[in-house]
């Protein structure tokens, strides 16, 4: 299928290439996975033989392979990159998602490249730089409004990307430091130690205790199901699901629900089409909020609000199920509507408030036989479920069927038969039977079998949705020979689709190089190899500072730039009180300070600290 502008995509994780089939089959348009190396997941990489059998299975239902290439790198690992770049390219993938410049200074496939979120894209500035650059695909920063993508839509012809489920970094992605500067570990190049889930408390300029021990800056998971028809309108034509490290499960029900939610707008809106090929059936009905997240938040999308973090647990506590009602030797009853299973995974918060979990062994209507000896439950301990073991059940299963529509018709030529098959993107093939014409003694069970036969689909990619019998009278023809007629034209089609898939080249770049939007560069601009230098070099910086990752920044600097703010959280902002000042707080986990200081022009909060004692001057 071809792609524009008003084509929908969605595009799903795939920690590996059993993930990425699985989303595939349950209606991903398009998956990114993570190359041998390189990738902002260091945990998640796969080899080049896994991506090219994944790409082989999309291309089937004319679906996409992204990898994503999207670390900052080092002079020395620039020809590693450069030679997966190409490996991917012959694979089969069809886009490399980018997030160091020096890349696009190499000797690269002709590959189409895709901006990733880590190049921090929420300016149109930023964003046509990229265009011009080579870029045909932006994935958007996630703080952006409507209004703020519509924008950038109206002054672009690449296509935009947005994030629509999963979970949020609280930082601008790409500028979050406080891993590096803390661990060494770099979010930049894959390694986050995710600081951002700790608990910490916050104290104002005089020390005072404004919260204590809470997740402050531990969002609650994306959720833009309610936003994907206005995000469509304002502009954006992938809709990303996070979660490259999420299970199988997660996969299959978050795919399945986005693309039932994309379905029906194509439904209602027919100037939207889907980016690929091929209807689900779902063994299932999707429910996301049974697989991992920690409440939910639409973020920025329809502006600012106070409730996006949550503070009691970065964990997974799952959906409320009740309040334990009684409590026995061995057993405890719950209140609650819900049927309950064997198997199931509950939580709760303990007396010192602290995720605790238990597994259901036996469940007798509402009472419930822990496995766990000692649960420390109380009457009136409100209960989640994070486990619904009848519904992993259900996913544990083969739990979708993806089939492309095809039409058939079969006519007399001289000599025999001909099966034509023409696929719902007008790819088209056709197979000939040289056989006898021999009469049907019996009319109407002769079309009845003929079609019977012919639209036996069932083991392939494709289902019948016509069958068109050009014949001058009715014929008898045996059903073997009609069943090898099908399987050899099904076979052809599906070689013919996948010869016809489409995979464009890389943008050329504009000519003279667009000039960057800055004509300076601080560490903020993850400059940290030769090539990336010589990149902004090109288009018009003059002065660059190296990444933060190469230990060269000296005493406090921003580890973190958010739009979340701890003063707003707390109504403590002046747009909310007025005559309130601004003064930075202090974040502290244990010995750990950090300084927040407040840009409220610009509505951001920064964390500030610095590199920890022993890193400064070492090279990254």
């Amino acid at each position: 299928m071809t792609t524009s502008r008003k084509t929908l995509e969605l595009l799903a994780p795939a920690k590996n290439r059993e993930f990425g089939i699985e989303a595939i089959n349950h209606g991903a348009d398009a998956v990114y996975i993570g190359g041998p190396s390189f990738g902002a997941r260091s945990s998640a990489g796969n080899g080049i033989a896994d991506i090219e059998t994944l790409a082989a299975h999309a291309h089937r239902y004319h679906a996409r392979v992204l990898v994503a290439l999207n670390t900052i790198l080092k002079d020395e690992e620039l020809e590693g990159a450069r030679r997966i770049a190409w490996q991917a390219f012959e694979a089969g993938a069809d886009a490399l998602i980018v997030q160091d410049m020096g890349l696009l200074e190499l000797d690269l496939p002709p590959i189409a490249l895709h901006a990733s979120t880590q190049t921090d894209n929420r300016s149109v500035e930023k964003v046509r730089f990229l265009e011009q650059v080579g870029f045909s695909q932006i994935v958007l920063a996630r703080e952006l409004s409507l209004e703020e993508i519509r924008a950038i839509a109206a002054e672009t012809s690449a296509t935009l990307e947005f994030f629509v489920h999963g979970a949020l970094c609280v930082s601008y992605s790409g500028q979050c430091y406080i891993s590096h500067a803390h661990t060494g570990r770099s979010a930049n190049r894959g390694e986050c130690s995710q600081a951002c889930r700790l608990p910490y408390s916050l104290a104002d300029g005089d020390g005072r205790l404004i919260a204590h021990n809470q997740h402050l800056l531990s969002l609650k998971d994306n959720d833009q199901s309610a936003n994907l028809r206005a995000l469509a309108d304002a502009g954006i034509r992938s809709f990303k699901i996070e979660g490259r490290l999420k299970d199988l499960s997660y996969v299959k029900n978050v795919t399945a629900h986005y693309r039932t939610l994309l379905d029906r707008i194509m439904e209602q809106a027919p100037e939207y089409r889907p980016a690929s090929s091929g209807r689900c059936a779902f063994a299932f009905t999707p429910r996301p909020e049974k697989t991992f997240n920690r409440e939910s938040t639409d973020y920025f999308v329809t502006g600012r609000q106070l409730d996006i973090i949550n503070p009691r647990t970065p964990k997974f506590a799952g959906e409320p199920i009740g309040k334990v009602s009684k409590v026995g030797k061995g057993w405890f009853e719950v209140d609650s509507s819900a049927p309950l299973h064997n198997g199931d995974g509950l939580s709760y918060f303990d007396a010192k408030n602290e995720l605790a979990g238990l597994r259901v062994n036996r469940a007798e209507g509402k009472r419930l036989f822990p496995a766990e000896a000692d649960t420390g439950l109380t009457v009136g301990t409100p209960l989640y479920r994070n486990r619904d073991q009848e519904f992993e059940r259900q996913l544990e299963k083969k739990s979708a069927e993806r089939k492309v529509r095809v039409a058939l018709r079969f006519a007399e030529t001289p000599d025999g038969f001909a099966l034509t098959l023409t696929d719902e993107d007008g790819v088209s093939v056709t197979e000939r039977l040289l056989h006898a014409k021999e009469p049907a003694q019996n009319a109407e069970r002769a079309w009845a079998a003929i079609r019977e036969q012919l639209g036996k689909l069932g083991n392939t990619l494709f289902e019948a949705v016509a069958i068109d019998l050009d014949l001058s009278a009715p014929r008898f023809l045996p059903a073997g020979a009609l069943n090898a007629l099908r399987r050899q034209a099904a076979e052809s089609l599906e070689s013919a689709r996948l010869a016809a898939h489409p995979r464009p080249p890389r943008l050329s770049a504009a000519e003279p190089p667009a000039p960057y939007p800055e004509t300076e560069l601080t560490y903020l601009g993850n400059v940290y190899n030769r090539k990336a230098r010589q990149f902004y070099a090109r288009h018009g910086v003059s002065l660059m500072a190296p990444a933060f990752e190469a230990n060269q920044e000296k005493g406090a600097v921003s580890l973190m730039t958010t739009k979340h703010c701890l003063r707003f959280s707390f109504n403590l902002c002046p747009k909310q009180v007025p005559g309130t000042r601004p003064d930075p707080l202090t974040l502290m986990n244990g010995n750990e300070k950090l300084t927040l200081r407040f840009d409220c022009k610009r509505c951001e909060m920064h964390v500030e600290g610095k590199l920890k004692a022993g890193r400064q001057g070492v090279g990254g």
